[in-house]
């Protein structure tokens, strides 16, 4: 890189600092982490959102666990160090030496020149600042912006290794005491993995006792992973080391090669369930309305926490389990591909951009798109119109969809269900405008008895209010809403989900159609576990649940059938074989004693779900995944909806994807046809 384009690659870098400081900043205000010294440093205070919090808050306690645990395994020891690397606007050492955790420690922070240089402008500025690190005026020496009692700020680029050791040796750091270093997202950026790679060697090789804390991102080449590869690469901030470094295990080769003795590495999903005690996972949970659950597992499964020792005694394992949570297998073996493709002439159509939204087949080959988050008018906004797909002569239509009243309420309604009831009748329950509001009111929707599947364009829809009965029932949102019959009669089996006040719903309800009154009806067994995110299917007069996302935020493997009985229902598990790997988010459809799951998300970071199918006579389970190689796009399989048309073996995938709000909003952004013709074959 030549010097120009070098400097400005480190601006680039530097301002990923800055900001980053403004979200750790806003996250503190909201109580997720305990940092009164942030503010201070980061200079500007602006509001971030909840997903973005969380994303700081588990960043932020897994360093805090790491050195925490380093301090008190060293304490018997006369003197340590810590070394921050590309440590910014961070404020660890005014924390630790606030609590009191700096009786014998040393630390010493190195960044670019510039940064380090405001940073102590800062620090001088500031009396509590000052005051807490003891200005000893030792600053203008070599690399030294700032030099405190026990705190040195050096002003080096990391690439340059041998300007660092200089720099370090000129400041005190001493080869021969415990010390721990810490790298947060920082060694990804440079721009040739070798450098990164010397480093991590040069740490292990110059220091006797040394511990090493990596937190970086991880899996770039799953869709979630090319989303937020893409978002770093238009930030000028590329992730080099990740093509190298793939995954977790490569990580861990990479240290134990460069000359570390012990390395332990887990995945942020599997930090916060296995790290974190669960009162506190409980505190932050509710901390604000939060509804963003696929993006949150997602951007945990795509970050990973390294530590990596040599020649510690006692060792240094931070990443020991304090609770033990039962470990799922990994996909065993997939069974086989499904083929993906793009529908012909569906390209370009931006009202079928959009997650959080419900599809629904309303005559033969004709499907009804209602709600959700995505593009309309030329910006992402909850989608008011309606959408129409429907199949002639072998293709796919797009239109959009003539509301007969206009004026009348959608309510603007993500996470909703519609069930058609007639020819010319569809009931859409729950769904909600934003995650703190209360759940939205029942609506009818009306439409013509007879449409012409060849122009979608001509359907319209007219709004209906009405007043049901068992209202309460209705005000949720990410549940599940499934025909039934007893004794002749229809029934709607609204089962599970959450409102704005219960985090995770485990009760139902029959609504009995069409007056929509509330039904009781006998159940017996073993209630399932309360979930939302689930799926549900009609299958001889009951109903299939399977997966979900359960209390605590966490996925759910088990399968229910709701099976008729002569006098009521019955609660019976399906045990599957191998065990179901637990997922939400996904969509499921029934076809000759199999239940399909399309999708989801699941904690196992090393694949993502594709279609898994369930036979319902032996609990045979197996796992295909989708061949996405015709498209040109990353295939986002969560928040989606699918159709599937038993005739053709057609699976449609409408929609998906979701709104991270760190990389931006990732859309799918055009309907998907997976032929199921290999894994359904015919009688």
């Amino acid at each position: 890189v030549g010097g120009s384009s070098a400097v400005s690659l480190s601006r680039q870098v530097q301002s990923t600092g800055g900001s980053s400081a403004v979200s750790k900043c806003s996250a503190a205000a909201r109580g997720y982490i305990q940092d009164r010294f942030l503010w201070l440093l980061a200079g500007r205070r602006r509001r971030r959102t909840p997903l973005i919090h969380r994303g700081y808050y588990i960043r932020a306690r897994a360093v805090d666990h790491c050195v925490q645990h380093f301090l008190l395994s060293t304490h018997s020891h006369p003197r340590t160090q810590i070394l921050s690397l590309g440590a910014g606007f961070d404020s660890l050492y005014f924390r630790l030496k606030d609590m009191g955790l700096l009786h014998h420690t040393l630390v010493y922070e190195v960044d670019f020149p510039n940064v380090v240089c405001q940073k102590a402008t800062l620090i001088k500025r500031m009396e509590e600042l000052s005051a807490l690190a003891g200005d000893t005026g030792g600053e203008g020496l070599g690399a030294i912006a700032f030099s405190g009692e026990d705190y040195k700020l050096l002003g080096v680029d990391l690439s340059e290794l041998s300007e660092l050791e200089r720099a370090l040796e000129e400041a005190g750091l001493d080869n021969e005491i415990p010390t721990l270093f810490i790298a947060e997202v920082v060694l990804t950026y440079m721009e040739n993995s070798s450098r990164s790679d010397a480093l991590i060697q040069w740490a292990a090789e110059r220091f006797p006792q040394a511990c090493f804390l990596l937190y970086e991102q991880v899996h770039p080449e799953d869709p979630f992973g090319r989303v937020m590869q893409q978002h770093f690469i238009q930030l000028n901030s590329a992730l080099h080391s990740l093509a190298q470094y793939p995954d977790c295990e490569a990580q861990q080769r990479r240290f134990l090669a460069k000359g570390w003795t012990e390395c332990s590495v887990m995945d942020m999903n599997e930090f916060f369930t296995c790290c974190v005690p669960e009162d506190e996972q409980q505190r932050m949970q509710a901390l604000e309305p939060f509804d963003e659950y696929e993006e949150w597992h997602l951007k945990c499964s795509h970050y990973f926490l390294l530590t990596a020792s040599k020649g510690m005694e006692p060792s240094w394992a931070p990443l020991l389990p304090s609770v033990t949570v039962p470990r799922c297998a990994s996909p065993v073996g997939m069974a086989g591909l499904v083929p993906a493709a793009v529908c012909a002439r569906l390209s370009g159509i931006p009202g079928l951009r959009r997650y959080g939204h419900h599809s629904v087949l309303i005559k033969p080959n004709v499907i009804l798109t209602t709600g959700g988050f995505g593009e309309e008018d030329g910006q992402h906004c909850r989608v008011r119109n309606f959408h129409v797909l429907s199949k002639h002569a072998g293709f796919w239509k797009a239109g959009c969809v003539t509301r007969k009243n206009p004026d009348k309420t959608w309510g603007e309604r993500l996470y909703h269900t519609v069930s058609c009831l007639s020819d010319s009748l569809a009931l859409v329950v729950g769904g909600r405008a934003s995650p703190s509001s209360a759940g939205l009111e029942m609506l009818w929707l009306k439409f013509p008895k007879t449409c012409d599947a060849s122009d979608p364009d001509d359907i319209a829809v007219e709004l209906v209010n009405l007043q049901p009965a068992a209202k309460p029932a209705t005000l949720r949102w990410r549940h599940s809403t499934t025909e039934v019959t007893f004794k002749g009669q229809h029934y709607l089996f609204v089962y599970g989900g959450r409102s704005s006040l219960e985090p995770v719903l485990g009760d139902w309800y029959f609504l009995h159609t069409p007056e929509l009154s509330n039904a009781v009806i006998a159940v017996e067994g073993a209630v399932p576990e309360s979930r939302h995110s689930h799926s549900a299917c009609s299958w001889e007069g009951g109903v299939l649940i399977a997966g979900g996302l359960g209390v605590a935020e966490r996925p759910l493997g088990s399968v229910f059938l709701l099976r008729k009985l002569e006098h009521g229902f019955q609660w019976q598990r399906v045990e599957t074989h191998p065990p179901l790997i637990p997922r939400y988010s996904h969509t499921a459809h029934v076809h000759e004693g199999k239940l399909l799951l399309v999708g989801g998300v699941w904690f196992h970071a090393s694949s993502v779900p594709g279609i898994t199918v369930i036979d319902l006579m032996t609990g045979l389970c197996l796992d295909y995944v989708i061949d996405v190689e015709h498209l040109e796009w990353p295939l986002m399989l969560h928040n989606h909806s699918s159709v599937f048309l038993p005739h053709e073996k057609e699976l449609l995938v409408i929609g998906g994807g979701g709104n991270c709000f760190s990389f931006g909003t990732h859309l799918n952004p055009e309907p998907v046809s997976l032929s199921l013709n290999s894994i359904l074959p015919s009688h």
